[in-house]
């Protein structure tokens, strides 16, 4: 697994999200092999994605940059490389975070889908939605599309 964080202000002391998910993924028996951080540039974004990819990953989370602010590219970097959508994910993101947090869950842009073989995740960067995306849909379903996409 691949997490990479997107946002021009982080770095890793800084990364609350990025060092939740990489938590959360090794205490669900999950193997962390590459982790980084880029700005919210798109040709930056690719290439930590193909990066990862080349590393052989099952799956690739993104926090940050998927939001309605001009700076926020993630969705339209990793969005058109996606061979198959998983539009559920966004949808019941979404609905998960309107349960908590109102209205203002219509802002995010969570996307995912599969890449050259891996399940790839694009998330808000806060830490209240990575802990939400994390334990509420990815962690569950994480096993189960890895291995959807080895057959």
């Amino acid at each position: 697994m691949a997490v990479i964080t997107v946002s021009d202000t982080k770095d890793e002391a800084s990364d609350e999200s990025g060092r939740s998910l990489r938590t959360g993924a090794v205490d669900a028996g999950h193997r962390v092999v590459h982790y980084g951080i880029v700005r919210d540039e798109i040709p930056e974004i690719r290439g930590a994605l193909e990066t990862a990819i080349r590393l052989g990953v099952d799956a690739v989370i993104m926090d940050g940059g998927t939001g309605a602010a001009h700076r926020d590219v993630t969705v339209e970097a990793v969005a058109p490389l996606l061979e198959k959508t998983l539009d559920g994910f966004g949808d019941l993101f979404r609905l998960l975070s309107f349960r908590k947090v109102g209205s203002a869950a219509m802002l995010s842009r969570a996307v995912a889908g599969v890449y050259r073989g891996a399940a790839v995740f694009c998330l808000p960067g806060s830490p209240d939605a990575v802990t939400l995306a994390w334990n509420d849909l990815i962690r569950p379903e994480l096993p189960h599309l890895v291995g959807l996409l080895r057959k």
